[in-house]
């Protein structure tokens, strides 16, 4: 796992202030419209016809997903069930402790979204239920006054780019909290009727892996990938493998890509690793495997209780180490807040995390055709 990039560590001041990060920093005062905000909200243009209704799944077969009263669907992959080894062996090049010991796990089929949630979609959430401020409940949720008793708001607006001026659309959503992806979850279930949630670990690895068993998803050692001191460069054939499958330090310009530009896995995701690091379900523990009963584990959920969420896949700022398939992360919700000026400190806005987003996975239920 390479060194964490912190966007303060580059202020010539050694005082943290906000005004070293930005002017009018942080998010919601009432009142108060920042410029940068006047469209915040907008979708880029699509199909013009405007979903009335969620798709229909009848069966366990992959489906695209339509969100009602806006144009805005993605594609959602069925994965199949099974076994796999979880976690990396101890010679794997660049591995660290916290990937094992590795473990047998069994993995009932889900349905998992092609792609990282784009802001597209995220901003559809954010149309039909920005909540501008309004105090939360006990439940951590955001509720207003509608026909709905039950209605879930979402985030409050944020301040300046929260896309950092690299463009909405079809890039992952990103500089949301944890509890911001997970009330989209909520939401989508309410509108879809259907189950979203975010992927447990054990899930994302099973998918990311795609049945295979060596550190990537694809031919490569990572230890020949990853640059850094006084490594040596890298063929054009080398980096060719890795470059087309993964938006990470050595390829990227320093921010986010749009999906096509990648190859999918073999289940036909794309970006499981690279180009934003994914929110888990799982509290993080760096022992966690090994706290898990003997014999195979059947649909792990991670620790029962804990302080972060696990990270996986590695993002645009990371070196090839960091995008293994059994790589972990985990949030750092202090340091991700460290210049949002606000007391309390936002709920919905990392004011200093821009390379983490997360995607969706469905649950096969009586909601998805499961009898």
């Amino acid at each position: 796992m390479s060194k964490e990039w912190k966007p303060w560590q580059t202020k010539k001041t050694p005082d943290l202030h906000c005004i070293n990060c930005h002017l009018n920093s942080g998010h919601y005062i009432e009142g108060y419209t920042h410029g940068s905000n006047t469209t915040f909200g907008s979708v880029s243009s699509g199909p013009k016809e405007i979903f009335s209704e969620p798709a229909k799944v009848t069966e366990f077969a992959s489906f695209t997903e339509l969100i009602p009263n806006s144009s805005v669907s993605f594609n959602m992959v069925a994965i199949s069930g099974g076994k796999f080894m979880m976690g990396s062996p101890d010679d794997e090049p660049l591995r660290k402790a916290d990937e094992g010991p590795v473990r047998e796990v069994e993995i009932s089929p889900f349905f998992m979204a092609e792609v990282e949630v784009t802001w597209d979609e995220y901003l559809a959430f954010y149309a039909q239920t920005a909540a501008e401020g309004r105090s939360s409940d006990t439940e951590g949720l955001r509720t207003q006054k509608s026909s709905e008793t039950d209605a879930i708001s979402g985030a409050t607006p944020p301040y300046g780019q929260p896309d950092q001026g690299w463009g909405l659309g079809k890039r992952p959503a990103i500089s949301f909290s944890y509890h911001a992806a997970e009330t989209y979850c909520k939401w989508l279930s309410r509108v879809t009727g259907k189950t979203y949630r975010l992927p447990t670990e054990a899930e994302w690895e099973y998918a990311c892996r795609g049945g295979t068993t060596t550190p990537y998803f694809f031919p490569g050692d990572p230890d020949k990938f990853e640059k850094s001191g006084f490594r040596t460069k890298l063929s054009k054939n080398d980096t060719a493998v890795i470059n087309s499958y993964i938006i990470y330090r050595e390829n990227s310009p320093s921010k986010t890509q749009t999906p096509e530009v990648v190859k999918a896995n073999p289940l036909g995701l794309k970006n499981m690793v690279g180009n934003v690091a994914e929110f888990c379900l799982d509290w993080y523990k760096p022992d966690a495997y090994a706290q898990y009963p003997e014999g195979i584990l059947s649909d792990p959920r991670g620790p029962g209780s804990g302080e972060e969420h696990v990270v996986r896949g590695g993002s645009f700022l990371d070196l090839a180490g960091s995008v293994r398939s059994a790589s972990r992360n985990y949030t750092r919700t202090e340091d991700w807040l460290r210049t949002d000026p606000q007391i309390p400190k936002s709920i919905w806005w990392y004011s200093d995390c821009f390379n983490v987003g997360f995607r969706v996975v469905c649950e096969f239920d009586e909601n998805t055709g499961k009898l």
